[in-house]
């Protein structure tokens, strides 16, 4: 049966279940007041976006990445009319964080590890070197910056009526989701990847299956960091995978065939098995593929 849902400008109907209506559009309405922004062609460098309206404003959950992603977000976050008065940051990667000097009144929240991150310099060649279809844009976006935290999230807290804050590890030791209770919706960041290899570069992979099997009783409606807006199934073939990536014992042509033949950004997966055997040596270095795709070796 057609549902209408609203976004700015008017309504658009769709066909279908929540997580295909949610790929229609780049600004989907998933319940009442709370969108998704989700980015084309999902990868390195294609993060998604989220807006919640609330009683004194609008909650934004991450910026993307380079001005062709940020400045038609923060365009139709404009287009509500209403005050931007936080920006939730769910993860210190620049593809979450690139455009937070669109929103420069927004109190800004993150992980201390995330905000400790951001005073850093911007590594822009390695970025450059990961992500070369981004190349001049990442030029541009080291040149803009970014914004520094102005508020650091160390507990789960709720900043509004609609918007609690819960710390999360595992992906990285610093990232953050987001909860919409009333909408039965969770802002994951970057523990979520969708139909699309994650990058566990710095990851602990036993924390991060744990964390990953909490996330069903948050909220029914996930929307990942990466990828499609998913629930429990999409979950669980996350989690199967990053098994498989701990089972492969260092080895990439070990890891079976899954769920995963079918996502993008393949390229990843040396990186997170590399990941996974070190860690399982007591090792919390740089795996040497990820050093190789980011030009540093």
């Amino acid at each position: 049966m057609p549902r209408t849902i609203l976004r700015p400008g008017g309504a658009v109907s769709f066909e279908g279940t929540l997580p295909e209506m949610a790929e229609a559009s780049p600004l989907t309405e998933l319940a009442d007041g709370v969108y998704v922004w989700l980015t084309p062609n999902p990868g390195s460098g294609r993060a998604n976006a989220g807006v919640i309206l609330d009683d004194d404003g609008i909650t934004v959950v991450d910026t993307l990445m380079v001005r062709s992603q940020w400045e038609p977000f923060s365009n139709a976050v404009r287009s509500f009319g209403l005050p931007v008065r936080r920006v939730i940051v769910t993860s210190a990667r620049i593809d979450f964080v690139g455009g937070t000097r669109s929103f420069p009144h927004a109190a800004l929240f993150a992980s201390p590890q995330a905000s400790d991150t951001l005073d850093q310099p911007m590594p822009v060649d390695a970025y450059r070197a990961f992500m070369p279809e981004f190349d001049e844009e990442l030029i541009d976006l080291g040149e803009f910056g970014t914004r520094p935290i102005t508020h650091l999230v160390t507990d789960p807290a709720s900043l509004s009526a609609r918007v609690e804050v819960v710390p999360a590890s595992g992906h990285t030791n610093g990232d953050v989701m987001v909860i919409v209770e009333d909408a039965d919706v969770l802002f994951a960041g970057g523990i979520c990847s969708f139909g699309v290899t994650p990058l566990g570069f710095q990851s602990d992979f036993t924390t991060w299956q744990g964390v990953l099997s909490t996330l069903p009783d948050l909220a029914e409606t996930i929307v990942p960091g990466h990828g499609k807006v998913g629930r429990a199934a999409a979950i669980e073939d996350l989690r199967a995978y990053l098994r498989a990536c701990v089972d492969a014992d260092g080895d990439p042509s070990r890891v079976p065939a899954g769920p995963w033949d079918a996502w993008s950004d393949r390229r990843l997966d040396v990186v997170n098995v590399e990941r996974a055997a070190l860690q399982a040596r007591g090792d919390d270095t740089m795996p040497p593929s990820m050093l190789r795709l980011i030009g540093l070796a």
